[in-house]
């Protein structure tokens, strides 16, 4: 393949890139939802408090669960907050019936020696919650670490 091929072809495929996020706009389909990954690896109620206030604000803001995608990632010390007697059980429920996710981290599970039974219903669990902080940047998730 020649040289001036290999750069028309090139051309043509960023063309056909820089168009593709507008197709779905051009047929009338919604915008894709805001997402956010926020971390909590603290045990402190009151910091609990503020990343499910500002898990909350962003739905309020954005139009509700529909536009939004939310996910709060649980490690360390902070995992203790997904306890079934967790001082935040009911904000932690509430958020979950509004479709924000929550997800525990099995690393700080075993380190910790807790068992699913020990965790509130409903929550989801990842492997490492590092690695799924990472993951969900690398996704282009908006990181927040109230």
């Amino acid at each position: 393949m020649s040289i001036e091929l290999a750069r028309r072809l090139a051309l043509v495929a960023l063309g056909l890139m820089a168009l593709a996020p507008l197709r779905g706009l051009a047929q009338g389909d919604e915008r894709p939802p805001m997402r956010a990954v926020i971390q909590v690896s603290d045990s402190d109620p009151h910091k609990w408090n503020l990343a499910l206030n500002n898990a909350r604000n962003v739905q309020d803001d954005l139009g509700g669960p529909e536009a939004t995608e939310l996910e709060i990632v649980v490690y360390g010390p902070g995992i203790g907050m997904l306890k079934a007697d967790s001082p935040v059980a009911k904000r932690v429920a509430d958020a979950l019936g509004k479709g924000i996710k929550l997800v525990a981290c099995e690393n700080t599970m075993k380190a910790q020696r807790l068992t699913y039974g020990d965790m509130l219903p409903n929550i989801g669990y990842v492997s490492a919650g590092v690695v799924e902080l990472m993951k969900k940047q690398r996704e282009g998730w908006a990181y927040i670490r109230p």
